[in-house]
């Protein structure tokens, strides 16, 4: 038989893996729900269209990197062409179109957590199938929606223990500035165009801010003495920024302007940022976002704004793991019950049964173990208390209780030993550690 392994650039997370998740994940679903946020949850598949036209088909996203495939058709018909998410906000914008949730009180404030996936080259924390918390507030203007997305970013990363938060910052204007930045970057790169790196000669040509967040170290010494686009912002995206800076500033967030800051993706407008942290190396971005007023009327919508940002959850767990922090353990059972013989082994299971419907944790021995293996299996699972039922209990209809952190057991009946366990649940006991 072959030995299967999982899909090149994709990961399993391990039990012991998961208190950290579910705290991640907790943190951002407790943190998203205070400030205001409901949850929306979309298809994993889309149509292929929504991604071109939504995220633009000149990004490295939809050109070389979307899980795309043509979905089977009725008898003689081509089916449609439908594409596994490579990001969250073209699939809730849709949504949002869809389900008319613009006649609903404006603005919508939304969340979504869940699978992301790109075929990128895998390499240290880049995978293919990802996981990405993502907020979204839609239909305001406002500096203060941008201000609410950047502190709902900076909060979840500084209560998850991270330290030395910076947001990087720029405004990338609107439809009416930004085309006169676009000139005045493509002249300024013009003389170096032969002496670009490959890729960011092609990227001017059909995507010149692009080449602005080159990674290509041809590209870099040309990119220093760059025009700011800050410095081709009309009065309303200049007003727009300076506002959003203004609570920053009175709010002491740490920001950098970082002039050559425009994100990946072709709807973006005005505001695009970045959180930056400790723990990441030379990959200092722990998550990023911005604005993108246009995004809703390009796929079909009516004028709507909109900002948000996206944060993956894998990146969050690595840096975690890097600086030491500590997560709560997962709630477990730590009441255990043992049995002797088959006939009490049906009683074992129905007092289970009865203990897991009252809300109180428990664990149960399988195979027809030894007592003595079943104590060794509660020792293991940390439990502190064994409920045995053996042969004498059976025909006393009692339980005898066993308290192992002190070596000491009772004998109770099944009556007394209900109260007992729902007292001890109601008191916090050891019952289920949290």
């Amino acid at each position: 038989m072959p030995k299967f392994k999982s899909v090149k650039g994709m990961q399993d997370i391990l039990p012991e893996e998961e208190p950290v998740w579910s705290h991640v994940t907790g943190a951002a679903v407790s943190i998203a729900r205070r400030f205001g946020f409901a949850k929306i949850d979309t298809p994993v598949l889309e149509s292929t269209a929504l991604f071109a036209r939504g995220v633009g088909e000149d990004t490295d996203i939809v050109s070389k990197e979307m899980y795309s495939f043509i979905d089977r058709g009725r008898e003689g018909e081509q089916g449609e062409s439908l594409t596994l998410r490579p990001e969250f906000t073209a699939g809730v914008m849709r949504a949002y179109i869809e389900n008319g949730l613009s006649s609903r009180p404006q603005p919508q404030k939304l969340y979504s957590l869940g699978a992301i996936f790109r075929r990128e080259r895998p390499q240290k924390l880049r995978y293919r199938q990802f996981n990405q918390f993502n907020a979204e507030i839609i239909g305001s203007a406002d500096p203060v929606a941008d201000l609410e997305i950047l502190l709902l970013a900076y909060t979840l990363h500084k209560e998850l223990g991270f330290k030395n938060l910076n947001f990087q910052i720029n405004s990338t204007g609107d439809p009416e500035c930004k085309p006169r930045y676009i000139e005045a970057l493509k002249a300024y790169l013009a003389p170096y165009a032969e002496k670009l790196a490959p890729t960011d000669r092609d990227r001017l040509q059909r995507n010149p801010l692009r080449v602005l967040d080159s990674k290509e170290r041809e590209t870099q010494p040309y990119l220093a003495d760059a025009p700011h686009i800050l410095d081709y912002l009309n009065d309303e995206c200049r007003a727009h920024f300076n506002e959003l800076l203004g609570y920053l500033e009175a709010l002491g967030i740490p920001y950098t302007l970082n002039h050559r800051l425009v994100r990946g993706l072709d709807y973006y407008t005005k505001t695009v940022f970045e959180l930056w942290g400790e723990g990441l190396g030379a990959q200092a971005a722990l998550c990023g976002g911005g604005r993108y007023d246009g995004l809703i009327e390009l796929l079909g919508g009516p004028p709507t704004p909109g900002v948000g940002f996206a944060a993956g959850i894998e990146r969050i767990v690595h840096v975690m793991r890097e600086q030491g922090v500590t997560v709560p353990a997962l709630p477990q059972p730590r009441l255990f019950v043992a049995y002797q013989g088959d006939a009490a082994k049906q009683a074992a299971v129905a007092l289970a049964s009865d203990l897991r419907l009252r809300g109180i944790g428990a664990r149960i021995a399988f195979d027809g173990r030894s007592l003595k293996a079943q104590f060794r299996d509660a020792d293991r699972y940390g439990c502190a208390y064994v409920a045995v039922i053996g042969p004498d209990e059976l025909a006393a209809g009692s339980v005898t209780l066993r308290d192992l952190a002190r070596s000491a057991q009772q004998t109770m009946t099944r009556e007394s030993f209900g109260a007992w366990a729902l007292q001890a649940l109601a008191a916090r006991s050891a019952l289920t550690v949290s």
